[in-house]
């Protein structure tokens, strides 16, 4: 499975505002940074309390990173 697509999935299982949530990829060659796009309203749904949703998506991110054998990282970024 793509990470990217592992994001989308657990993302919208948490939100109120699934069609809202994109994800944009950057690779540089070493490392990938999805940048996660959601809702004003849903970032606290992401981020979970005490950071524990975000921290466990991450933690899975890291987990497949040594398949791909570059570095995965996630920032999650707010609608404007």
């Amino acid at each position: 499975m793509d990470p990217k697509d592992l994001i989308l999935i657990n993302v919208k299982a948490l939100v109120d505002n699934p069609e809202q949530v994109s994800i944009n990829e950057v690779d540089d060659g070493h490392t990938v940074v999805y940048e996660l796009t959601v809702a004003k309203s849903d970032i606290g749904k992401v981020v979970g309390k005490e950071g524990r949703n975000i921290i466990a998506i991450r933690n899975i991110l890291n987990a497949m990173a040594g398949k791909t054998k570059k570095r995965l990282r996630l920032e999650l970024l707010d609608q404007r």
